[in-house]
């Protein structure tokens, strides 16, 4: 296997874990692993005393080696520390009508392996979810595990936010408001009936920017995608009053984890964020 300090192998196992499993994080430090992490690092992948793999928390990995083992106790040794850089600028997030729960599940997997910085789901006119409710509440435990495990795998060094649930309105009021202040943020939203090529979008919000009597470059950039019934007339008005174009995907009709797939990605490749 390459030095830890290099290029790692694809095949390196990385689990997170919490800052208070540490007792030092620095070499030669132990990391405590229980619960669910320990269940799934000894009985699912079936590591034991003298394997090592990574644990990732707060912006590093740290290679570890277990060095023991009990029924309720798992402890690594650090052997070596790298730094994981953090998500360059701009950074990009995402606001989503609520769909099907097993579609937002999907989304969410994939949202972590792009990049994203955060995603705020939403309750709009069209949503599978018009307001907040149990079935929403009692998924949320499973989300963050969706989130945990993509992040393990695809090895970023922080974990994708998952905002509380708004209505599309509220936000769309909050996002005016931090604009008003003169907060760094950009956004399109994808539109059925929207023509407007992404990379044009971009680049007339860029001459926005430079026309701006601000300093500060945007540096965030939100990505609205609807759910399955996609955007109201009265929502997509409420995205002219924040100056979103409403852009296209191309001529076929996407479903909603395709359209957050290929909205992100282009948005990426034409931020240069592809590095």
């Amino acid at each position: 296997m390459p030095q830890f300090g290099g290029r790692l192998e694809l095949r390196m196992r990385r689990y997170w874990v919490e800052s208070e499993d540490f007792d030092s994080r620095e070499v030669g430090g132990l990391v405590r692993l229980t619960g669910d992490t320990l269940h799934h690092i000894r009985d699912v992948c079936r590591q034991d005393v003298g394997d090592r793999f990574e644990v990732l928390d707060d912006g590093h990995a740290f290679l570890v080696e277990v060095v023991s083992s009990t029924k309720r106790e798992m402890q690594g040794c650090i052997r070596e520390v790298r730094e994981i850089e953090p998500l360059p600028f701009p950074r990009v997030r995402l606001a989503l009508a609520i769909p099907r729960f097993n579609v937002f599940e999907a989304v969410l997997e994939k949202m972590v392996e792009m990049g994203v910085e955060e995603i705020q789901p939403l309750f709009s006119d069209n949503s599978f979810l018009k307001t907040d409710s149990e079935a929403w509440r009692g998924k949320e435990a499973r989300f963050q595990k969706i989130i945990q495990s993509a992040t393990q795998q695809c090895g970023r060094g922080e974990k994708m936010r998952l905002m509380p649930a708004k209505k599309l309105s509220e936000f769309v009021g909050d996002l005016s408001s931090e604009i008003n202040r003169g907060a760094a943020v950009s956004g399109l939203f994808a539109y059925e009936v929207g023509n407007l090529p992404i990379k044009e979008a971009l680049r007339q919000g860029a001459r926005n920017s430079a026309s701006s009597s601000s300093e500060e470059p945007k540096k965030l950039v939100w990505a609205f995608i609807g759910g399955e019934g996609g955007f109201s007339r009265e929502e997509v008005q409420n995205f002219a009053t924040l100056g979103f174009p409403a852009v296209t995907l191309g001529r076929q009709v996407l479903r909603v984890e395709t359209a957050c797939v290929a909205l992100v990605s282009v948005l990426k490749y034409e931020l240069d964020l592809m590095r």
